[in-house]
């Protein structure tokens, strides 16, 4: 067909699903280490792509599927990221650099006191 873009092999994107609930009986929650997934997630390629059936002019961005299924071993396949699987990765990685956060403004102002350099109320107005 005349106008038409010739299909391309790509490695799938990311697309939308809607989460559910745990179902009775099967495996429970499981603890996951949040300072490891903030490491994954900071090391996983991220791309612009089109999808094959969009205009040329149509950009998203995002990692590869398979990049991610490598890096966090969620979802059935490596072929579609479950975005409650890509929402758990991004909660769980924005609750390690809150820690870290934490952390680091708490030895900042102990470093402050330890050197006399008044506290951050202080240098913030």
């Amino acid at each position: 067909m005349p106008g038409r873009r010739e299909r391309r092999r790509e490695p799938e994107p990311a697309r939308p699903h809607v989460p559910t609930y745990t179902v009775p009986g099967s495996p429970g929650p499981e603890p996951v280490n949040g300072y490891e997934i903030l490491e994954k997630l900071a090391a996983l390629p991220i791309s612009t792509w089109s999808y094959v059936f969009d205009d040329a002019t149509v950009r998203h961005l995002g990692p590869m599927a398979q990049d991610f299924a490598a890096a966090f071993g969620l979802g059935d396949n490596e072929k579609v990221i479950n975005m409650v699987d890509a929402n758990g990765v991004v909660m769980v990685a924005i609750q390690a650099l809150y820690r870290k956060v934490q952390a680091l403004e708490a030895e900042v102002e102990a470093l402050r006191r330890e050197f006399g350099a008044g506290s951050a109320a202080d240098t913030q107005a």
